[in-house]
């Protein structure tokens, strides 16, 4: 079966996928990343062996890097570097690079994976939890007062799947401020100049798995008295241009497409008005229909990316789930940790597949 039929095959299904991750890419995207795999831009070779060394694959990194770089506006001392991993690992390298043997880091506890760095930091010294709500089932971002003053950095995640919380308005410190963005990068406008570093694994809402985008002041870096292996030292890749080993090609360069994706479809600013229409109509079916309820309460605190929700009535579940799979709704069902169900809007995401699960809400039951 030929590339187009195969697009065709898959369009005609007519699948609405809300997984949580990997991420949801639009069908053009992963049709020309199909056709790479095979002949990439028709030199003859796949995107999945090329040399990481080649002119056509240094040109595919560093336009990644370049666009990146102007959509989010990057001030000059922030390099942008593409590495391989999750997010899950640089929360590992952020200790690393920024706490000092006898200092303190320290974490806002926002959910699962906030948590999961927090505690992985714990191994390299002194950690402390400034800000929880887990007490509350992290129904709600914690509240960000009296930041302190004496600690080498500050860890906050700005977007948590499971629970479906979100920080509106990032907190102004002197202190490095290290945010974990993997699920909600591209999705509204920042000002990275308030940040030390941003991290994101690429598969929530840039690209394929395999791939995680740092955008890194250089300045902060090497500012500790502690010796960092050389894999794990963020001034050796920055130094080696994301090629200290060899980067996740494939994943990188699906990134790119996505990226100029984006930016033919308006940036930043299309898809914080796209992202903000999918969630609105979710919520007000949510809050409208007797039978559901929002995982977070506080307004203020619910995420724009992952829709958490429950049915008030648990019997009802498979019931709902079965209403869903005939409407060929796909990665509806929530995180194993909290149940229910967690519908997941990234930036390719169409308003028609919130519309197709909206309508299912709207006639369960009737």
């Amino acid at each position: 079966m030929s590339l187009r039929e195969l697009r065709i095959a898959k369009e005609n299904q007519g699948v609405h996928n809300f997984s949580a991750g990997p991420c949801i890419l639009p069908n053009e995207v992963m049709e020309k990343a199909a056709e790479s795999v095979i002949n990439l831009d028709g030199i003859g070779l796949s995107i999945l062996e090329i040399s990481h060394r080649s002119k056509e694959f240094v040109a595919i990194i560093e336009r990644a890097r370049t666009l990146v770089r102007e959509t989010m506006n990057l001030p000059d001392n922030y390099e942008v570097l593409f590495l391989q991993g999750g997010a899950s690992y640089l929360s590992i390298i952020t200790a690393q690079n920024y706490l000092s043997k006898e200092g303190t880091g320290a974490y806002v506890n926002s959910g699962t994976w906030a948590r999961n760095s927090m505690n992985d930091a714990k191994v390299f010294g002194n950690i402390i939890e400034i800000a929880s709500s887990e007490s509350t089932q992290f129904n709600t971002y914690p509240e960000l007062k009296d930041l302190p003053t004496d600690v080498d950095y500050i860890h906050i995640t700005s977007n948590n799947t499971i629970a479906g919380n979100q920080i509106k308005n990032f907190p102004k410190t002197d202190i490095p401020l290290i945010c974990d963005m993997s699920s909600d990068i591209f999705s509204r406008d920042i000002d990275v100049s308030q940040f030390a570093m941003i991290y994101a694994g690429a598969q929530k809402n840039l690209g394929p798995s395999g791939a995680t985008l740092v955008i890194v002041n250089k300045d902060k870096l090497g500012q500790t008295d502690r010796e960092i292996p050389r894999l794990m030292d963020l001034r050796n890749h920055i130094e080696k241009e994301s090629m200290l080993n060899t980067p996740p090609c494939f994943s990188i360069y699906v990134s790119l497409l996505n990226l100029e994706w984006m930016i033919k479809n308006g940036g930043v600013e299309e898809m914080k008005k796209r992202c903000l229409e999918r969630s609105e109509l979710l919520y007000q079916e949510i809050d409208g229909n007797p039978l559901f309820e929002a995982h977070v309460s506080d307004l203020d605190s619910r995420s724009k990316m992952n829709v958490c929700f429950t049915l008030k009535d648990s019997s009802l579940n498979e019931e709902f789930i079965t209403s869903c799979e005939k409407a060929k709704i796909s990665g509806i069902k929530g995180h194993r940790s909290v149940g229910g169900y967690r519908a997941s809007m990234y930036n390719a995401m169409s308003i028609e597949s919130t519309k197709a699960l909206v309508n299912v809400m709207k006639t369960f039951k009737l």
